[in-house]
């Protein structure tokens, strides 16, 4: 009787099993590891930039489909495969796992506390650490607490914040931070503690948006925090907002914007101008073997993606607030308008990245269509170009030099968008003729590690949209 159960036990089993196995036919397998490496270096031999430099990467590397399996097979991770295909001169390729995220955060989309901030060393301390607050983003647990603008921080969870832990205590979705204050030279803890947690959060780019009057003349200012595609109307808007109040110049502050799309960068720069649709705005230098079919010529244009009219105010000059974390498009826009218009900056050195990638999916023309039947979430952005302005200037590893020099002071931030903001007042000096091109202002310079920015996984990138230059 024992026998005939355990017989029937094991028939059920059989059966449910095979009904799983006709009902999932159209699940992909779990993709492996030699899967992923796979997928990797096929789209970095490809596309990267940098291709010619790889030697793993060339054509011929492998003298057989084995000797090439064996090479997949040397590493455990995809992760330590990715890297190990990069250019000694690539500081922005990255590989993601989740490529769901990744699309996220190219549309605004973040896990956010709405604590934007910048992480700075001590004066005089090798290793000790300070946060300061840049903006709070409207409608999240950050506001909700009353935090502000300037607000200094210096343990999370009761921990001093170091170089070599601030990564691991920020990254989670709920902390505690120890609010302190800094006079210039000394951080002192207040002892008062403010709990956050992250939520979904979609952040508008465009800032904020002001006319101030400036010896009694109209002068726009725009802060711009990102190139996120789907706010092209919004930035689109408040230039129409610049145009009816009649600006005669405008302060554009990219002092926090990472960059993002390129076509957002050629919109924004087509709003400043106006004048010179149709003409040359960068051109692309791809790998050799991708010129021909994808290197093309961007343009100054009179249209957003969705197809409405640019509101350009044909501006001769512009100036430009940055920071080392004005990076990609900022520096883009920058160097885009500089054969053009009179660009005036004002502020610190920009990051210094003038290459631009792409999304790879695991698909057979690298497209993001399909992607689910790979088995497995991972994509990468690698560099595929390196951008060039009308003039022939690229390569600017080490960023742009500000005409006028003042680092933001961390004791007195000042309000954004206040005309007395130290980085503002700075800019409106030029205007008004009170401070001199190439000065210097008084500055404090602490070492720069990090922001909250960088968790993200298109954090200093420059992007253009492959999908639709594929499907060209």
């Amino acid at each position: 009787m024992k026998i005939w159960k355990r017989i029937l036990v094991w028939l059920l089993f059989i059966s449910v099993l095979s009904s799983c196995f006709e009902d999932n036919d159209d699940v992909p397998q779990i993709a492996t590891t030699l899967d992923i490496n796979d997928y990797i270096w096929k789209g970095m031999n490809v596309f990267y930039l940098y291709k010619s430099d790889v030697a793993l990467l060339a054509d011929d590397r492998f003298s057989s489909d084995q000797d090439y399996t064996n090479f997949l097979r040397d590493f455990s991770t995809p992760e330590s495969f990715f890297d190990n295909l990069l250019s000694t001169v690539d500081e922005f390729s990255f590989l993601v796992n989740d490529y769901v995220a990744l699309e996220q955060s190219f549309d605004g989309v973040t896990k956010n506390n709405g604590m934007e901030f910048g992480l700075v060393r001590y004066p005089n301390s090798s290793s000790l650490v300070f946060g300061y607050i840049r903006y709070i983003l409207p409608g999240t647990d950050a506001e909700a607490k009353g935090l502000k603008r300037g607000n200094i921080f210096n343990t999370i969870d009761g921990t001093q914040i170091t170089d070599q832990n601030f990564r691991n205590l920020l990254a989670p979705d709920s902390y505690t931070i120890g609010l302190a204050t800094f006079d210039g030279s000394t951080v002192t803890p207040t002892n008062d503690l403010v709990s956050l947690t992250k939520s979904q959060y979609t952040e508008n780019p465009v800032f904020i948006t002001k006319i101030l009057n400036i010896g009694n003349t109209p002068v726009g200012y725009l802060m711009y925090n990102a190139f996120t595609a789907d706010f092209d109307t919004q930035l689109n808007a408040a230039f129409a907002q610049f145009k009816s109040s009649q600006v005669t110049d405008l302060i554009l502050d990219v002092r926090y914007n990472g960059g993002g799309s390129v076509s957002s960068a050629i919109d924004l720069s087509s709003m400043i101008t106006g004048q010179f649709n149709g003409e040359v705005f960068t051109t692309e230098e791809w790998n050799a073997a991708l010129q021909d079919r994808f290197g093309s010529t961007n343009l100054f244009d009179n249209q957003i993606r969705t197809g409405d009219a640019i509101n350009s105010l044909n501006l001769t000059r512009v100036y430009v607030l940055t920071t080392r974390s004005s990076a990609s498009a900022s520096e883009l826009v920058i160097n885009g308008l500089d054969p053009y218009i009179e660009t005036i900056q004002v502020g610190d050195t920009t990051r210094g990245k003038f290459q631009a990638s792409i999304t790879v999916y695991d698909t057979d023309n690298y497209g993001r269509q399909g992607a689910e039947a790979s088995g497995h979430t991972y994509a990468m952005q690698p560099l595929v170009l390196k951008s060039i302005n009308a003039a022939g200037v690229s390569d600017y590893f080490n960023g742009f030099a500000p005409d006028v020099l003042i680092e933001e002071d961390y004791s007195n931030l000042g309000m954004l968008g206040d005309p007395e903001e130290p980085l503002l007042k700075a800019a409106i000096d030029q205007i008004t003729g009170a401070g001199a091109t190439k000065q210097k202002y008084s500055t404090q310079s602490l070492n720069d590690i990090g922001s909250s920015k960088m968790y993200l996984p298109n954090f200093e990138k420059m992007y253009v949209d492959f999908t639709a230059r594929n499907n060209e």
